[in-house]
């Protein structure tokens, strides 16, 4: 059985990927095929991830074409969701109303959008001024409290000032988010979890080379603050065999990434699907599917 594979049987609960790039372009050629796939492995709820106005509207399009056209997909039970929000990298080249546009996306409803984000701060690259980060981060925090929606978050190399304007945004909308893709060590895990907020686990947990922090901070993470996602398509776990084409990565790696993630832990692979789902079925208010464990 290939790591891209998951064992079939009534003890594993189908897996929701909360960050999955599916608008990039590495997509547009399969992407069927990699709903298709996904759906096999028990993959069969997908978070869309919006990094700008654009990419967010072409998510959002994407959770209702697919729904409504997609006979093979509706019959294996795959359903699309998304965020939608301006990563920080994408901050200081807003054009002026893009923050307007991105709030009538949300002002609109649409049940598929479940998140504003992806937000946040990154230093680590500082592609966009940091006080262009500051102030589109402190826009889509007003946007998430006015609109009563959780936050899809991003940080590298900014955790002290991410702290604090989470903490001035006050802990109830902490408790309302979530920190993508963390990749930090067990102290800056630590203190996003006083806050409140839940803890999404990628590949990275996979990557014996850059991994290291991340797995010796994951055993000390509660599993109800714990949410798993692929960040598709980058971030293809390491360990994965065999390597897919081109390193793509995929929703249908995700059942790999939980195996990996329950051994560092130390949990059951069952027990730690089941709180994925759980976490993340409560934080984005997904409806509940009946035949999930």
């Amino acid at each position: 059985m290939s790591n891209t594979e998951v064992e079939r049987g009534p003890l594993l609960s189908p897996l929701i990927d909360i960050g999955v790039n599916l608008t990039s372009e590495r997509f547009a050629r399969d992407l069927d095929e990699v709903l298709a796939r996904a759906a096999s492995a028990e993959v069969l709820d997908l978070i869309i991830t919006g990094v700008d106005v654009e990419s967010s509207q072409r998510a959002l399009e994407l959770c209702h074409s697919t729904s409504s056209s997609s006979a093979t997909l509706k019959g294996a039970g795959l359903r699309l969701w998304c965020t939608a929000g301006v990563h920080p990298h994408d901050s200081g080249a807003l054009k002026r109303g893009d923050l307007a546009s991105l709030e009538r996306l949300h002002r609109a409803e649409a049940p598929q959008l479940v998140a504003v984000g992806e937000c946040g701060l990154d230093y680590e690259r500082d592609y966009s001024p940091r006080s262009a980060q500051r102030a589109c981060f402190e826009a889509q925090l007003s946007l998430a409290a006015e609109l009563d929606r959780p936050l899809f978050l991003h940080e590298r190399g900014a955790h002290e000032d991410m702290h604090a304007m989470l903490r001035a945004a006050g802990l109830e909308r902490c408790a309302q988010a979530v920190v993508h893709c963390f990749t930090g060590d067990r102290a800056t895990m630590e203190r996003y979890l006083e806050l409140g907020c839940s803890i999404g686990v990628t590949g990275w947990v996979c990557d014996e080379r850059r991994g290291g922090a991340l797995q010796e901070a994951v055993p000390h993470l509660p599993l109800e603050r714990l949410l798993i996602e692929t960040d598709a398509p980058y971030l293809t776990p390491r360990s994965l065999r065999p390597k897919p084409k081109r390193g793509r990565n995929e929703p249908a790696t995700l059942p790999h990434i939980a195996e990996e993630l329950a051994r560092y832990m130390g949990c059951e692979l069952s027990e730690l699907r089941r709180a994925s789902r759980r976490n993340a079925e409560r934080l984005f208010r997904l409806p509940q599917r009946e035949s999930a464990l």
